[in-house]
């Protein structure tokens, strides 16, 4: 699912992208203090901070590490990096995906950038 995520935000897909995320009132995004509820919120939050090819550079994670929390959820940590021209942002996720009936899910994301 990570892999297919970093294809969608490298075609800049950010709908496609979103489709890790379970679509509920419940799912939350928290970075730099603050956080999201709602897939359609997160949906919005990430439209209008990456709203250009530009500004959502090319995508790559690594240092992935997946924590089974039991047959129906799985902690994941991992780290994130953006290329853009002029910057290279850099920090670290850690994601709870709950196994839904649409299949695995991202329901809790806490995304930190790097100084």
């Amino acid at each position: 699912m990570l892999e297919t995520q970093v294809k969608q935000w490298n075609e800049g897909n950010i709908p496609a992208f979103m489709e890790a995320y379970a679509r509920s009132d419940t799912t939350r995004f928290a970075s730099a203090g603050e956080f999201v509820l709602g897939w359609d919120t997160v949906l919005a939050r990430y439209k209008a901070r990456y709203a250009t090819p530009e500004a959502m550079g090319h995508l790559s994670f690594s240092d992935i590490d997946i924590t089974p929390l039991g047959n129906d959820a799985a902690l994941v940590f991992g780290r994130w990096q953006l290329d853009r021209v002029g910057d290279q942002p850099t920090g670290l996720f850690t994601l709870l995906f709950r196994k839904t009936p649409e299949g695995w899910r991202i329901v809790h994301d806490h995304t930190s950038a790097a100084p």
